[in-house]
């Protein structure tokens, strides 16, 4: 049998999952081999790709990352590809190898890198603005086993990957923070969407955040830090950071992307009903205008679907649920 799609026909001839646990096929336990960032770390041919459903695209594509060879898009597309295509166990084992990329100010392809780092710790990647989706860090642990992820296109544990990625962005959190404050805002607004998948339990990260937060002068990077703290507290719940981001989106003072990320993070924080002030605020800032602005934060282009731009189908599924679903394309919003 081709082992690339091994586990996923035994799981559907009726194996139990559990039988793999802890195996070359489970994408967690190879994952905790990689050892990244080291003359003694894990190279690319180390890893058995051919264990997970597109291994050797996936590889091949980090080589183009890694190593400046072939066109850094094409490698992109394959790997945030794969996620988009709910295939992501292989992608999650190039999360380690994706990290010393994204954190070296020299490499000529780390914003590449960054950009596609944290598609594999998060489930889903088209219509996730309901305020029980939007934060996809749903679970605060990294020993959590996502099993309400359910399963990949392929048959694979969507659990599993998830759970991988998010376990080796945790472990890189250290590397990872500085990119908070690089000079490129398109970095700080990547470097926090991977930082929010990271398991938080002694609030450095949030901390980070929020240290960022106070000396940051670019709306959109602003704007990126709170949906990102909105993420990490939905993971790990702190009420006064919950009710600093209520204040936020009060704030006439802020500009109206930073109050719209406001908006949005705290409805996926609180399970009031959405209060008037809100109503009026959204509905007076989340404009067709403001939709190209919000478009440069990756939660928002999680949130699109079917020809609907990310912004508005957050207003929408968040503050008028009441309205009807447009018929659910999700390659629709794409050019």
């Amino acid at each position: 049998m081709d082992p690339t799609f091994g586990m996923c026909r035994a799981l559907a001839d009726g194996a139990d999952l559990a039988e793999f646990a802890g195996g070359p096929f489970d994408v967690r336990a190879v994952v905790a081999t990689i050892r990244p960032g080291s003359k003694h770390g894990s190279t690319l041919d180390d890893v058995p790709w051919g264990n997970f459903p597109h291994g050797d695209e996936v590889r091949e594509a980090v080589r183009q990352l890694a190593t400046d060879g072939g066109s850094a898009r094409d490698a992109m597309g394959v790997l945030y590809g794969m996620c988009a295509d709910d295939s992501r166990a292989a992608a999650a084992v190039a999360v380690p190898f994706l990290i010393p990329v994204a954190t070296d100010i020299h490499h000529p392809h780390r914003a590449e890198a960054l950009g596609v780092l944290a598609s594999p710790a998060r489930a889903r990647h088209f219509g996730v603005a309901s305020r029980d989706d939007f934060p996809l860090h749903r679970a605060g642990t990294q020993h959590d086993d996502y099993d309400d992820y359910g399963v990949e296109v392929t048959g694979y544990p969507a659990g599993w990957s998830v759970v991988a990625a998010r376990v080796a962005i945790t472990t890189e959190v250290p590397a990872l923070l500085p990119l908070l404050n690089d000079s490129e805002p398109s970095i700080r607004i990547d470097a926090a969407y991977a930082l929010a998948t990271a398991a938080d339990p002694d609030h450095t990260v949030r901390t980070a955040l929020a240290t960022r937060f106070a000396k940051e002068h670019d709306p959109m990077v602003l704007a990126a830090l709170v949906l990102a703290t909105a993420e990490t507290t939905r993971a790990h719940p702190h009420p006064p950071t919950s009710t600093w981001i209520r204040e936020l989106w009060q704030d006439r003072t802020l500009a109206p992307e930073v109050r719209l990320a406001a908006a949005i993070g705290w409805l996926c924080l609180t399970d009031e009903p959405v209060p008037d002030a809100l109503h009026a605020t959204v509905g007076a800032l989340a404009t067709e205008e403001r939709v190209p602005a919000m478009d440069a934060l990756p939660w928002m282009n999680a949130a699109a679907g079917a020809g609907e731009p990310g912004l508005l189908r957050c207003v929408r599924r968040m503050i008028h649920p009441e309205e009807p679903e447009p018929d659910d394309d999700p390659w629709a919003s794409l050019p």
